[in-house]
């Protein structure tokens, strides 16, 4: 099968075999510190024999403590967790011809989890309407995280990654100092458009001198927040473009401050919510721009892509239950994604559970009960 969707592609020096992306998806398997388990290398090691183009795993907190976001997640904040990161590689390289890209994550006060545990929160500013127990970060605690960052980025890079991916979606930290809503100093780091980009900027700045000019630094960004007075649609162009002067190669683009990462019901429609704003992406930087949320047909997909609106389509709920899906595609078979966007494999990862397609274990138990 040929098509521009699946032929090759290029994201600044690192060849793709096609232009599909796996969303980075947070799959539970984490142990206790935020180091890989068998587990956690078993799931890629399907996902690396699939046929996706860039694989980019679930967040992997930057900060130790207080850079967390849920139980069981990744975690890069010190040279411990790299073999165990470099493990994790090898599978995917074994499994085929992708290509894998690490997440990196603060969240900011975006972590109940923590709140759970007895921790005040770093927060971009004081919020008297948020009950959750924070403070105010001083300037050293941000130059501090900004730090993290670069410094995670390079452990990305020795772990054998082809590439580094920032969450700046989904209210997490970076949101947090984008948005109005969450930023409200007054000195550098807040006010003005300018200053609450800049956060942004610096981390990607820090970043890019410390990975060196030719190794792929790409972010998921929120690019407009969905909450009345939050970041607008220009505010977050506008920092795009200053992300791109700076050093970023890609930007996968997602919600910001205001929308569930799970808006998409039961159903499995194609409805790509934010194409729209990604294709704007699109006529303000020279980079590639992928789109991620309600993709799951290969005529879709196809679509967008020849459109012009975006170079990539990002998928995440539909390969946990068909890692394959991909490969299924390439032989010929074209049926949509088997997902139905129910969102049942969301409970099982909030009680505590590895991540499974919540409908697949469904029909395994009916199964049972029925033998």
């Amino acid at each position: 099968m040929s098509s521009k969707l699946l032929s090759p592609f290029t994201i600044r020096n690192l060849g793709l075999s096609n232009r599909i992306m796996r969303s980075a998806t947070w799959d539970g398997t984490a142990d206790e510190t935020g180091a890989v388990t068998d587990r956690s290398v078993a799931i890629y090691r399907e996902l690396g024999s699939g046929g996706i183009g860039l694989i980019v795993t679930g967040y992997a907190f930057v900060s130790h403590p207080l850079g967390q976001a849920n139980p069981n997640q990744y975690g890069i904040y010190s040279d411990v967790l790299i073999p165990g990161w470099k493990r994790l590689v090898k599978a995917v390289r074994e499994g085929g011809d992708s290509r894998i890209a690490m997440q990196i994550v603060h969240a900011g006060i975006n972590s109940v989890f923590l709140v759970r545990k007895g921790y005040t929160l770093l927060a971009v500013s004081k919020l008297a309407e948020v009950n959750r127990p924070h403070r105010e970060m001083t300037d050293d605690d941000i130059e501090g995280i900004i730090n993290d960052f670069t410094a995670a980025a390079v452990r990305v890079r020795e772990a054998g990654f082809d590439a580094v991916q920032l969450h700046g979606a989904h209210g997490y930290l970076m949101s947090q100092f984008a948005s109005p809503l969450f930023n409200r100093r007054t000195d550098r780091w807040g006010g003005s458009p300018e200053n609450r980009r800049r956060f942004h900027v610096e981390v990607v700045r820090r970043i890019r001198k410390a990975v060196g000019k030719d190794y792929p630094v790409l972010i998921k960004f929120g690019v407009q927040d969905d909450r009345e007075g939050g970041m607008s649609l220009a505010e977050g162009l506008e920092t795009c473009r200053q992300m791109v002067d700076v050093g970023i190669d890609g930007i996968e683009v997602s919600s910001g401050v205001g929308t569930s990462s799970a808006v998409i019901k039961e159903g499995g429609s194609d409805r790509p919510a934010f194409r729209e704003r990604a294709a704007a992406v699109k006529k303000t930087v020279n980079i590639p721009v992928a789109v991620v949320h309600g993709i799951r047909s290969l005529k879709m997909a196809e679509e967008i892509i020849d459109s012009g609106d975006v170079d990539m389509v990002s998928m995440s709920r539909p390969f946990i239950r068909e890692p394959h899906l991909v490969s299924r595609w390439q032989r010929g078979d074209i049926r949509p994604a088997t997902c139905i966007s129910c969102n049942k494999c969301f409970p099982i990862l909030m009680r505590g559970e590895p991540l499974e397609c919540g409908e697949e274990r469904r029909l395994r138990e009916e199964a049972n009960v029925d033998n």
